[in-house]
């Protein structure tokens, strides 16, 4: 719930992730400021030295660990058989990687998805807390969670819309000074 809220309410700070993977780097050997085309690691002076690219390289990578440690207790709530816990992380991980890209591309269309998103873990942590007390159909929350992500498209449409009409507005109108 807590997760939820602080993903509506974040505001997007660009690089804030790299910054941190490149600090981890920095403390054990020095990182340059330019990258060297796809390596990690450049000679400069003759040293050799770290570049940005390890950085982001450390932040995926411990975002994988930390997603499939944060995950194991929630597998255990359902199966305690090793194989499966092992192999669902596994998949859980590979699967991380692909919707990355996917959810990367989509955020710049969507304006709403990280709000959508938001609200989705609110609504999932919400459920989970009230467990004990009240059940929580499984269709419903589909058609919850289902709602939530095509009000959020339906709504990110009719901006990105309203945003290219206002774009061709103010090029006609520079066009026409």
């Amino acid at each position: 719930v807590y997760t939820g809220f602080k993903v509506i309410r974040h505001r997007e700070d660009e690089g804030e992730g790299a910054t941190r993977g490149l600090g981890l780097v920095q403390r054990f050997m020095p990182v340059s400021k330019e990258f060297d085309g796809q390596k990690f690691f450049t000679r400069i002076g003759g040293k050799r030295t770290a570049t940005p690219l390890l950085g982001a390289l450390v932040v995926v990578e411990l975002t994988d660990v930390i997603f499939a440690v944060d995950s194991v207790p929630a597998i255990l709530a359902v199966s305690n058989e090793p194989y499966l816990v092992f192999a669902s992380n596994a998949f859980a991980i590979l699967g991380l990687r692909a919707m990355y890209f996917l959810l990367a591309n989509a955020r710049q269309r969507f304006h709403y998805l990280s709000h959508a998103l938001g609200a989705i873990l609110i609504f999932v942590g919400l459920k989970m807390v009230a467990a004990n007390w009240y059940h929580v159909d499984t269709y419903v929350s589909l058609a919850i969670i289902g709602g939530i992500l095509v009000a959020a498209i339906v709504l990110s449409e009719r901006k990105t819309k309203r945003l290219a009409a206002e774009a061709e507005r103010e090029a006609k109108a520079t066009d026409a000074t």
